[in-house]
Formats: structure tokens, sequence, C-alpha cells
């Protein structure tokens, strides 16, 4: 099964000065890379990217994540992402829309999503969401 993996679990492995190899999160994106479990889509590159303030690190992060294609999305994945913003609103529940459009395309291909933002532990007390617990690694 494919996983949706979050902003922040790349951010741990790609843009951290001090990488912590032996991570949890870390060793289990490298199981699923190379298990070829990896799902990304556009608004995660676009995170990924933005604010790298050297030309160079921006090259060589986008050549990194060259290596992995965009899960194409639809207007249904859009639709559903506003419908899931409106509804935890009126639960009193602030999130981002990017958020939001992960939560869509995990509910609508049934992917769970690999993250450390808690804020998805708040939605998924609503929204049909899976999300991905690492496996205990004997590296």
């Amino acid at each position: 099964m494919k996983v949706i993996v979050d902003t922040c679990i790349w951010s741990l492995a790609l843009r951290r000065k001090k990488q912590l190899n032996s991570s949890i999160e870390i060793v289990e994106l490298q199981e699923l890379i190379q298990e070829v479990r990896v799902q990304l889509i556009g608004p995660i590159r676009q995170e990924i990217l933005s604010g790298v303030k050297k030309k160079q690190q921006f090259t060589k992060l986008k050549k990194i994540m060259s290596a992995f294609s965009d899960f194409p999305l639809v207007s249904e994945d859009f639709e559903l992402a506003a419908e899931y913003f409106n509804f935890l609103r009126s639960k009193g529940i602030q999130g981002a829309n990017t958020d939001y459009l992960i939560c869509a395309v995990s509910t609508r291909n049934s992917m769970p999503i690999f993250t450390t933002d808690k804020d998805f532990s708040h939605y998924k007390k609503h929204l049909p969401i899976t999300l991905h617990v690492p496996r205990v690694s004997s590296k």
C-alpha cells in the first residue's frame, strides 16, 4: 500500500542541518522508499522546496525530489478538501489548505498519511483518514 509522506517527514530527512539518521521517522522513510511505497503530491513538493534560501540547496533538493513522481490530483480532491475545511471549521478546528488536500487524497485513494504533524491527530477524530505508524525497525 502506498503512503502519503507529509512535508514534516521529508524535512526531517532532507532539510535539517542536524539529521538524526537513526530516528524512527527517517528509518521508516528509508524503508518506504526501498519498498517503493512513498507517494508524493505536488503541494507537498512545493512546501519542501519553499523557503530554501540558497539556490544551490534548492537545486539539490529539487534533484533529490525528482526521483518521486507526483500523484495526480483531480477536481474531486479539491472539492473534498474544501468540504473537510468547512466541516472541521464548524467543529472549531482550524487547519491548512494543504493539510485538507492531503486528507482528501488520502481518503479518496485509501492511502495512509505519514506525518509528525499533531494536527492530523485532530483531523482523524472527525475525518476518515488513516495515519501511518512507523514500524519498529531492527536497525
